[in-house]
Formats: structure tokens, C-alpha cells, sequence
């Protein structure tokens, strides 16, 4: 691929990501619950030769209020399970990468390692993971483990958040690391399968990982063995300082929310300038797209009842309008792009067929897969076991 390529991928979540979205004439409500409806998404989006997908999970149902239900029954509620979801669909697809999210809260990462690793062995190499962390009371009672306090507006990208939520990010880095050494627990070649001798595994090449923290002690190994990945990409969602510090710490790749071509360049340096030299930046825009995109858009908060928001920038218009403004924005050290389409499947055919052949004939995208995991999507090398070596 040319350097002058960038990346795309979509973010999947329901209907789309316009509140109303389930009420357009092209969306399919009676098929939200299907798996059929997720893997003809996914596919389309492997039509469009997209690096990967993210589908959207949580620990609650969808609201619009910060904490808590709001009762609200002219919207979308309930999703799938997202890492079930693209186990679902990964034999039914061949190369583009599948990223579901995972609550890191209250989860144990010793579940969550075996999970991904086995998305990674399903997709042979094509998983990664949407690290996400949960600061929600509501959520914490589902569990019963912890008490949270609630989260207020003003805690949203403030400079000093509550001690509380730096906690729940040094608790998710712990757990990513957790993660990230069972990934590790098994070299690669630590599965023999020597019938002549009778042993199927060499169990030198298991290792412990004995990882002893604040939130977890964790001794390992994993019950999976190494992914074909060596390590499926983490992946980050973050608006401001404390989560671009986690993602500058964990992940391989970030999700960041500008809202413009300065802001976007802002948010660069500042990432960057945590050290985060290799971490892939991608920014997150919410897409209307098309000929009629104005309109649809229009009707849309007409059914909702209110002018659609979000916490990322949201653009309205034609493919060649949006290629000219990620073409723009990418000159401020982006290396890619996450577009949530507003309406599904319109926006996403909007996306794979006219956003794609536009930056194509630009040269701006690539025109065939060139590699067969998610990690030579993007470039990155597949790294090898800590523990090639060690004795424990």
C-alpha cells in the first residue's frame, strides 16, 4: 500500500447512530436481533475493503442520560453480545479486521484474553478489541462488587476528574496488561502434536505470568494458546487527557473526537507528546452521506424531536465533500478515520460505494487487501512472546 493511503473503518451499533435512525424507510428494525443483519453489514463493509469494523457493547441499555435508564421507548434498546457478535461473522468473511468492544470493568481479563484470542483463532488473525471502561453507578450494581459515584457533566473532559476515574483507567491498563501477557503465555511453538511420542503440547514453552497489581493477581497461563496475532490490536476510545494517556499506554490504536482540521492537529501533538510515537490516531466522524444526505438528516431529528449531537463531529454531505475533508484533516497526522454511519445500511453503502471508489481514484485507498490479518492492515509487525526464554 502506498504510504500516501490512509486507513477507514466503520462503527457498528444498532441502526445507526442517529437516534432515529431505526425509523428510516432503508433501515431494517425487524432484523436488529439477527445475526443475518450483522454479517450482511460486515460484509459490505469487506466490500469496501475496509481495515476493520467496531461494534458497539455495553454493561447497560442505550440512554441518553450520563447514568441510568431514561425511559425512552422511541429509540433503540438491547444489543447482542459484541465479541459473540464477530465470532459470528468471522468464517463468513475473509479480510477485514473485526473489532467488538468489551466493558474492562468489572470483567475479569482472564475471560477477556481467552475471548479475543479466540476471535483471533476463529478470523485466523483478523481480531482486535475495543477496550471500554465503565464509570456508570447503574452499571456497578449489575455486579454488586464496587460503588461508583455518579457521573456528572462537568466530569467529562475535565482537566481533574474525579479520583475515582483515574482509578478505573489504572485498573483497565492493569487489565489490558493482564491481557496482553496471557496473549503471551504460550510461545508459539508450544504445541507439538508429536503422536510418535504421545505429547502434545512442550510444556517449557507455557509460561506463568504472575502478574501481581492493585486490582488484579493473576497467575496464568492462558487456556488459549498464543493467537495467531501474537497480540489482536487494542484499540481505545478517548476525548480528552486521562483517557489519551491510557491509550498511550495500552493501546495500538486510539479513537480521537476533533472537530476540525486545528483541533484534529491539537489532539496529535498532544497524544504524541505522551510518548505515543508508534500508536495508530484515528478520528472518529459521524457520516450522513450521499445526495439527499441533508435531508435524510433533517427528517431524522424531525422523528427524534431534537437536533442530533454527539461527542464527535458529525458531517453532512456528498462522498467527494467527505474525501475533501478526510483528506484535509489527515494532513494533521491522522492515520486514519473511524466513520459511524448515521443510518444503516444507507450510510455504509454510501461509504463502501461512493466514499471508497472517490479516495481510490485519488489514490488515496488501496485497491485489493494486501495482507491477511488485521495487523498488516495497519502496517504493524506481529511481535513476538515476552516469555521467549524464560523459565517461569
Amino acid at each position: 500500500m502506498s504510504a500516501a493511503h490512509l486507513h477507514l473503518a466503520v462503527a457498528l451499533d444498532g441502526a445507526g447512530w442517529h437516534p432515529a435512525a431505526w425509523r428510516d424507510p432503508a433501515a431494517a428494525p425487524k432484523d436488529l436481533f439477527t445475526a443475518a443483519y450483522w454479517a450482511a453489514l460486515v460484509a459490505e463493509a469487506e466490500h469496501g475493503l475496509l481495515d476493520f469494523v467496531t461494534i458497539e457493547d455495553s454493561l447497560g441499555p442505550q440512554t441518553t442520560h450520563l447514568d441510568g435508564p431514561d425511559g425512552r421507548t422511541d429509540q433503540v434498546r438491547g444489543r447482542f453480545d459484541a465479541v459473540l457478535v464477530a465470532s459470528r461473522v468471522a468464517p463468513l468473511t475473509r479480510r477485514i479486521g473485526l473489532v467488538p468492544t468489551a466493558v474492562v470493568t468489572h470483567t475479569e481479563p482472564f475471560h477477556l484474553a481467552s475471548a479475543v484470542s479466540t476471535l483471533d483463532y476463529v478470523s485466523a488473525g483478523r481480531a482486535g478489541w475495543r477496550v471500554q471502561v465503565s464509570g456508570r453507578r447503574t452499571e456497578a450494581a449489575h455486579f454488586g462488587r464496587r460503588d461508583i459515584p455518579e457521573l456528572r457533566p462537568e466530569h467529562i473532559g475535565a482537566a481533574e476528574p474525579p479520583p475515582v476515574f483515574r482509578e478505573l483507567f489504572d485498573e483497565a491498563a492493569d487489565a489490558v496488561e493482564v491481557v496482553r501477557r496471557l496473549w503471551d503465555s504460550w510461545e508459539d511453538d508450544a504445541e507439538i502434536r508429536d503422536v510418535a511420542t504421545g505429547r502434545f503440547i512442550d510444556r517449557d514453552r507455557l509460561h506463568y505470568i504472575d502478574f501481581e497489581g492493585a486490582h488484579f493477581s493473576v497467575r496464568g497461563p492462558s487456556i488459549v494458546p498464543r493467537p495467531p496475532q501474537g497480540q489482536p490490536l487494542v484499540t481505545a476510545l478517548a476525548h480528552s487527557r486521562l483517557p489519551y494517556e491510557f491509550a498511550a499506554r495500552s493501546a495500538d490504536v486510539v479513537y480521537v473526537t476533533p472537530h476540525d482540521a486545528e483541533q484534529a492537529r491539537a489532539v496529535v501533538a498532544e497524544v504524541r507528546g505522551l510518548g505515543a510515537e508508534t500508536l495508530k490516531i484515528f478520528a472518529d466522524l459521524v457520516v450522513f452521506v450521499g445526495e439527499d444526505a441533508r435531508n435524510r438528516r433533517a427528517r431524522l431529528d424531525e422523528l427524534d424531536g431534537a437536533a442530533y449531537t454527539s461527542d464527535a463531529s458529525i458531517f453532512t454531505g456528498t462522498p467527494g465533500e467527505l474525501a475533501d475533508l478526510l483528506l484535509d484533516w489527515r494532513r494533521a497526522g491522522l492515520d486514519g478515520f473511524r466513520l459511524r454511519p448515521a443510518v444503516l445500511p444507507t450510510d455504509l453503502s454510501a461509504i463502501t460505494r461512493g466514499l471508497v471508489p472517490e479516495l481510490q481514484r485519488r489514490d488515496a485507498f488501496r485497491r485489493a487487501y494486501r495482507a491477511s490479518t488485521l495487523r498488516g492492515h495497519l502496517g504493524l509487525l506481529r511481535p513476538a512472546s515476552r516469555y521467549v526464554g524464560s523459565r517461569r
